[in-house]
């Protein structure tokens, strides 16, 4: 993967003396305050990389009193105290580069590119570090109390830049399915998506916009360079904007105005005249609880996606009821026709219109989920089906119509094709998080684990999807575990469709987030199931079985059950000749095993892992070097 933008690898030549003097010993030292100070300026930083951001501001923070004792006593500068001090000037300004992208960068590109970032700070720490360890504060005339906090600090230091990666596991795959998998007819990659959005922080139209700006300046850095990952930025600010019911088809492109407009685009149009969520002249504006105005239609997308709040200031809205604003609507006609400007009108939407019909069916369908005529079942459990996939709106009026319930009534009928579609139906409500807590209390999750058990293969398919959904809740994924859901989605995963092992995957991927259900996966035999899925090349999922067995190595019983010679001869053949994905993956968890277990370790260099680790240090993926390097240093130790 490429480096982050404006984050330049430290100089070969930074721990040499640099001989000749380029200030005077007062202005270097007045420079590194003000670099100091100017990075301390960044108090908000990207959520993905806000605690390595919080430690190096801390250690700022702590390095500022040795510095304004030397402004203040203005000693004499030594050749090997003006050395270190410019190193340590190097390493803030390069801490300062770090913040700046870290505070306003592409939030999507700083999650893609995590693990490059965290090796930006260790660069950083170990820069600091380096310009500390030789600080002869005997020269300097620094107090006793100045001097042992920095020591202190610099030991920090020390330990930081040795110190096991902090990637969020859980963000890693969520944007590896997302970007892996292909449209989902049954929703199931919304509940992702909707995680990405609340823990990237791009939910609101603000964020979305800035956001919009950042990936514009990456591109302009970039300067047509790594294209696939530019690609997978866009893709990724698309989906965000989709799911937040933002509707601008150029998201990179300037805001684009009416046809009607192009002939004058000299003519300066009224803020107010504006929809705060598209920028377009609105020509049905409506007010909303909280006062704002809005175009009707994109206001209307905004509420039937399931938000419940106002997107430009970002309260609670009291009621959904849109009354019209008909005083700005005839300022907008006046000035539209004193300016020699046609409002552009809207074409009817067939699709809306068929929608909003069936929409009016939907009370009599979910009557008809209770009917004692399964004939009637099968034709109304169908319907709600196609009815909730689409259309958020439908989605919140099934629910106030009772739905929920009436189709969790329904997991338990014995035809198997009223079982597919109704856990289908749940599986598509499931995406509004109302209705997540509404399935859950229902009672539907013991039904859906049996569905996975005897179901159909598309029931077996649609259910583990669903339990992934309804995961999204933590104290889902306890439940799902206690209940016995995690033994039919390992047993899914050895023996399902191709689609139902993804499906059972990505399930018990989240469900081993929590400590008790690693336990359980274990001992319902995940870990066989996960050799059985890397030696099937043909399925293209031994990144997800990787990133499973990564979660497991974490805990000590699990750790056991995988830890083993044979399956140390398999990481080390996928380091050897696997995707440069297959290597980070296998690395990493190669690296969490021999940490813990030394003799392990051992059994992979005696299957060749050095040779394979001096090769990828110098030509892997950053990921992959980072993780080659702390092998090798195990490996020394050893």
């Amino acid at each position: 993967m490429p480096p982050p933008m404006m984050l330049p690898p430290s100089s070969p030549g930074d721990s040499e003396p640099s001989g000749a003097r380029d200030m005077d010993d007062e202005d270097l030292v007045e420079e590194l305050l003000v670099t100091v100070n100017s990075a301390r300026a960044f108090v908000e930083f990207r959520r993905t990389q806000h605690k390595e951001c919080s430690n190096l501001l801390r250690w700022l923070q702590l390095v500022l009193p040795l510095l304004e004792e030397l402004r203040d006593s203005a000693p004499p500068l030594t050749e090997d105290a003006y050395h270190r001090l410019t190193l340590l000037g190097r390493a803030f300004a390069a801490a300062r580069r770090l913040l700046r992208s870290c505070h306003d960068g592409s939030k999507i590109f700083l999650a893609l590119e995590s693990e490059a970032v965290l090796g930006r700070f260790r660069n950083v720490y170990e820069k600091m570090n380096s310009a500390l360890d030789g600080m002869p504060y005997s020269e300097l005339a620094i107090s006793d109390e100045v001097k042992e906090q920095v020591e202190l600090m610099n030991t920090q230091l020390s330990r930081s830049k040795r110190r096991a990666d902090t990637q969020d596991i859980e963000l890693s795959m969520d944007l590896m399915v997302i970007l892996q998998n292909k449209e989902d007819e049954r929703n199931a990659d919304r509940a992702i998506l909707e995680r990405l959005a609340k823990k990237l922080e791009l939910q609101t139209l603000a964020d979305l916009r800035a956001e919009t700006m950042a990936i514009k300046k990456l591109i302009n850095e970039r300067n047509g360079q790594n294209g696939d990952s530019t690609k997978q930025i866009i893709e990724l600010l698309n989906k965000f904007k989709e799911i937040a019911g933002v509707d601008e088809k150029n998201v990179l492109g300037e805001v684009s105005m009416p046809k009607s407009l192009d002939k004058c685009p000299s003519l300066m149009i009224p803020n107010d005249f504006l929809c705060p969520i598209t920028l377009a002249i609105m020509t049905d504006p409506v007010i909303v609880a909280s006062g704002q105005t809005y175009e009707r239609r994109n206001i209307q997308k905004w509420l039937d996606s399931g938000e419940r709040t106002c997107p430009k200031m970002r309260q609670p809205l009291a009621h959904l009821s849109l009354a019209p604003n008909y005083a700005l609507k005839n300022l907008i006609l006046q000035w539209c026709e004193k300016n020699k400007v046609e409002l552009q009108k809207r074409e009817p939407d067939p699709v809306a219109e068929q929608d909003e019909r069936r929409g009016e069916d939907i009370p009599s369908l979910v009557e008809g989920l209770s009917s004692i005529h399964l004939d009637v079942q099968r034709k109304a459990v169908k319907k709600i089906r196609m009815l909730s996939k689409e259309c958020p709106e439908n989605r919140t009026l099934i629910a106030d119509s009772g739905g929920i319930s009436a189709l969790i009534g329904l997991l338990a009928c014995p035809d198997k094709k009223v079982q597919e579609n109704t856990v289908t139906s749940l599986l598509n409500l499931s995406i509004n998080e109302s209705n997540k807590l509404l399935i859950t209390r229902g009672g539907a999750i013991p039904l859906i684990i049996e569905i996975l058990r005897n179901g159909s293969a598309e029931g077996q398919e649609n259910s583990a999807a669903t339990l992934f959904s309804l995961s999204m809740l933590d104290e889902n994924k306890l439940m799902i575990g206690r209940l016995g859901g995690i033994a039919p989605l390992v047993e899914l995963l050895q023996n399902g469709t191709v689609r139902g092992k993804k499906d059972a995957a990505t399930a018990i991927f989240n469900l081993v987030l929590n400590q008790q259900n690693k336990v359980r996966a274990t001992q319902a035999g995940i870990v066989s199931a996960l050799l059985k899925i890397i030696d099937d090349k043909s399925l293209g999922m031994v990144d997800e079985a990787l990133s499973i067995f990564l979660l497991l190595s974490s805990h000590a019983t699990c750790c056991g059950e995988i830890g083993t010679p044979p399956f140390m001869e398999k990481l080390v053949k996928l380091i050897k000749d696997g995707t440069p994905k297959n290597k980070e993956c296998a690395l990493s968890v190669l690296l969490e095993l021999g940490s813990k277990n030394k003799p392990l370790l051992v059994h992979a260099l005696r299957f060749g892992l050095h040779e394979h680790l001096s090769r990828i240090s110098k030509t892997g993926t950053s990921r992959a070097q980072r993780k080659a390097n702390s092998l090798i240093q195990l490996a020394r130790k050893l």
